[in-house]
């Protein structure tokens, strides 16, 4: 059975990524005992101004980490124009 606050988590995280602009139809996102995982490749949306990914997903990671369901963080994504996005939590 799927615990309720790893999915509230879930649709949190899909939801800020939408509301910034962040295309992860080619990524894994899921939350697991309150840690969120992600691995795959992002993109900005086709009207999204985002210039920088990497501080995108920095500002991303940072709204999430403050919500109750979602504890951490860990990325394993790569960017449109490859470039390579890793985080790990420190528990």
């Amino acid at each position: 059975m799927v615990d309720q606050n790893d999915f509230r988590g879930q649709r949190i995280a899909r939801t800020e990524f939408a509301r910034r602009g962040v295309d992860i139809s080619r990524a894994d996102l899921y939350v697991m005992h309150g840690i969120m995982y992600m691995r795959g490749e992002v993109k900005p949306m086709p009207k999204a101004l985002i210039t920088d990914m990497a501080s995108e997903m920095g500002i991303i990671t940072k709204i999430l980490r403050q919500r109750p369901e979602i504890r951490d963080i860990v990325l394993d994504i790569k960017t449109h124009n490859n470039e390579l996005i890793e985080t790990e939590f420190a528990a």
